[in-house]
């Protein structure tokens, strides 16, 4: 097999480079190309030739996203409708990393895969929007929606609290959203056995579990040997320009029925921890 990751610098894509061995992979970073250049994306597709692309590639700063709408459009759904449209003429599959922002956060049992989209923020929308553009322009596409990443190589939240943890003796942290902490060594070990196994359609990928932000960092400095203490606030006491789902906890049923099982969180984020350390 060959295939193509194109957000190749990007935390994830740094993941998926170090796990995917067994196969032909060329990796494109941002210097690479611009997914917001059709004709770019056009040559490099043409000239790889790959059986698969992954596109991992988005401006993902969800504050940034709203103060920036069009540039989160533009990258996020344009951009991935040219990998798309590129991938149609080459005969490529196209695997497209969405996320658990599509949804409001107003259920209260985890989302399934054909729940609606309701996205409360411009990278939600981006993201929504280019799901549907996605599944008209390339039916066969694989659209994998994860949540809550983290890992080496990229910012993420345990990098975060244990650098403000080891400047402040309290941390107040969100307790009222509610999510599924991934890390970005499974989730790419999850994208390989995926494009082994030629899936398509919607599938959920995110470690097995949930906790919300501030049950997060508590474990976090637990797992570290560290005495901050890691306080609950509401969202409103910090109140951030784009709006958060209360609830995203995303069923891990497509994944199931795949036959994929991911580790639970806490264990994730103890090798996190380790490989951070080392």
């Amino acid at each position: 097999m060959k295939a193509i990751i194109l957000g190749a610098t990007g935390l994830l894509g740094n993941a998926l480079l170090r796990e995917w061995r067994a196969d032909d992979i060329l990796g494109f970073g941002v210097e690479d190309l611009d997914i917001r250049d059709a004709g770019q994306v056009k040559k490099i597709v043409h000239e790889t030739q790959p059986d698969w692309i992954v596109l991992a590639a988005a401006y993902t700063d969800v504050d940034g996203c709203e103060s920036n709408p069009e540039l989160a459009l533009s990258v996020n759904r344009d951009g991935a409708v040219h990998v798309a449209e590129a991938a149609k003429q080459v005969g490529a599959r196209l695997l497209f990393l969405s996320t658990d922002y599509v949804f409001n956060g107003t259920k209260t049992a985890p989302y399934e895969t054909g729940d609606a989209r309701s996205p409360q923020s411009v990278y939600g929308r981006s993201k929504a929007e280019a799901e549907v553009r996605l599944l008209e322009t390339l039916p066969g596409c694989c659209i994998v929606r994860s949540a809550w990443l983290f890992g080496k190589g990229g910012k993420c939240f345990p990098d975060t609290i244990l650098k403000l943890a080891a400047t402040r003796p309290t941390l107040d942290v969100v307790d009222d959203q509610r999510g599924c902490p991934t890390y970005s060594i499974d989730l790419a070990r999850a994208i390989v056995e995926l494009c082994h196994k030629d899936a398509a359609g919607i599938v959920h990928v995110t470690n097995a579990g949930s906790c919300s932000w501030f049950e997060f960092a508590r474990e976090i400095v637990k797992e570290s040997g560290l005495t901050t203490e890691v306080r609950p606030v509401s969202s409103q006491q910090m109140k951030r320009p784009a709006r958060r789902p209360t609830y995203s906890v995303m069923s891990g049923a497509s994944l199931d029925r795949l036959g994929i099982r991911m580790p639970r969180w806490q264990d994730a984020l103890r090798r996190y921890l380790a490989e951070r350390k080392n």
